[in-house]
């Protein structure tokens, strides 16, 4: 990501590619024909949308005793907890327990956190691999690309460069055909032998429970559960806001997710796990908590609700702006309306001032967000925030000026005499054309209507005289 983020820039550039767009109508929409069936089948969706969102404003309200209650389960249940302030205490974390174990590297599943902290490429400067085990995540690592949605990170790849992609690397040699099934046997393959060799796993996660210390993961493919089982060591890297209180809590989000995420009644795969034991999984298990800006975005009053998030992409697969420029425009792993607001609460509006405005204001995405986040409210917000943070001085007085004149009546017909005169060399054809300095580009594209000779209270004021 660089210093500052253009998403102009960047959407400009994805529009150009057809074959993009194509790929993501054709995703999109028969995702959101899928979710509309499963949810149609719930009579009190909206019901849970709201016990959805009341359990995670409960969660971020009291998050420091939920945090230090989850800490003292997980190391009761045998683990170890660290908390990290930021990517690379995080990232640093998983490097310590690769280099304890004298492995190679680890295996991964799919984890939008582990991709936050950029967990791959500080693996690889330390001099160890990491193996994305999720299809969609293998693609991307295979292809030297980016992930382009939250939940199908490859979405921007049909099955024809997936199988040319495959065919240049883990199916050299093979004649392979674009059908999904070959395709995810070709992968299978690939990766059995690494799940039965990893000495480290690493995962995501999608809930944590502070009652019992137990960390919750869904999927769709089953080798996340390889990474969490297989390994002797598991590193499981959470962001602090994914707490809920109870373990009943997960009974809630367990049926809003998979419904909301990929159309379906319940995910194929959800795994809990509590600690270590004896016979069953890993023998060592670390658990690092990530804050990253995840503070500094609880403190802000309407901006809060953006952590309520549980990563379901409902708001992507319905925003029209997503669909036509795709993921990598947004320049972060949470790309969409939800990472229009939350990429700039979490590393500075400054540096991404451009997200706020990278989303329309229509609401569809509030509608189908299972936790209930007013999207647009927050954008909104930060819009605000954006336009306080990059106001030049010149603007400042532009603006403190306007705000002079317009704080009473005799403030303001001062200025529209003062504005009959400044306008006068600006006038062609009855239009204000071009306007002058800061306000000129301004003016290129659109023509003002002059300050009028005669306002309403100067007529009224004539004609009551007369």
């Amino acid at each position: 990501m660089s210093a500052t983020w253009d998403f102009p820039r960047a959407a400009r550039a994805e529009l150009a590619d057809g074959q993009l767009r194509a790929n993501l109508r054709t995703a999109t929409e028969t995702i959101r024909a899928k979710r509309a069936v499963a949810v149609a089948e719930i009579d009190d969706w909206e019901e849970l949308r709201e016990a959805a969102r009341l359990i995670k404003n409960e969660t971020l309200e009291h998050l420091d005793q939920h945090l230090e209650r989850f800490a003292a389960n997980v190391t009761a249940a045998g683990g170890t907890v660290h908390w990290a302030a930021d990517a690379a205490a995080a990232n640093q974390v998983v490097i310590d327990v690769v280099r304890r174990h004298g492995a190679s590297g680890v295996v991964k599943m799919k984890s939008l956190t582990t991709d936050e902290t950029g967990l791959d490429d500080a693996l690889e400067a330390a001099g160890f691999d990491a193996l994305e085990t999720d299809l969609a995540e293998l693609i991307v690592q295979l292809g030297h690309d980016a992930p382009s949605h939250i939940l199908v990170p490859a979405i921007h790849r049909n099955r024809r460069e997936i199988r040319d992609l495959f065919a240049r690397t883990i199916g050299a040699g093979r004649e392979l055909s674009d059908e999904p099934a070959e395709l995810a046997e070709v992968a299978r393959l690939f990766l059995r032998e690494r799940f039965l060799s990893a000495a480290v796993g690493v995962s995501g996660a999608n809930f944590g429970v502070a009652e019992t210390g137990s960390i919750c993961v869904v999927e769709s493919e089953g080798n996340g559960r390889m990474c969490t089982t297989l390994p002797p060591a598991l590193v499981t890297i959470m962001g602090i806001e994914k707490l809920v209180p109870r373990l009943a809590d997960l009974a809630v989000f367990l049926r809003l997710l998979p419904r909301s995420a990929t159309g379906e009644r319940m995910n194929p795969y959800t795994s809990l796990w509590t600690g270590v034991r004896d016979g069953d999984g890993p023998r060592e298990l670390h658990v690092v908590l990530l804050d990253d800006g995840r503070t500094a975005a609880l403190g802000d009053e309407v901006g809060r609700q953006a952590l309520r998030c549980i990563r379901c992409s409902a708001c992507l697969n319905i925003c029209p702006v997503y669909q036509r420029v795709g993921g990598h425009a947004y320049g972060s792993v949470y790309p969409g309306p939800i990472g229009a607001i939350l990429t700039p609460q979490l590393w500075g509006i400054e540096r991404f001032a451009s997200l706020p405005f990278a989303s329309t204001l229509c609401g569809a995405c509030a509608d189908v967000c299972p936790v209930k986040i007013d999207i647009p409210e927050v954008l909104l917000h930060l819009r605000g925030a954006a336009v306080g943070a990059s106001t030049s001085p010149a603007e400042r007085t532009a603006f403190a000026a306007v705000a002079w004149g317009l704080a009473g009546p005799s403030r303001f017909s001062l200025a529209q005499r003062l504005g009959r005169l400044l306008q006068r060399p600006f006038l062609r054809g009855g239009v204000l054309r071009r306007l002058p300095g800061p306000l000129a580009g301004w003016s290129r594209g659109r023509d003002l209507r002059p300050v009028a000779r005669e306002t309403f209270r100067e007529w009224w004021s004539r004609e009551r005289d007369a």
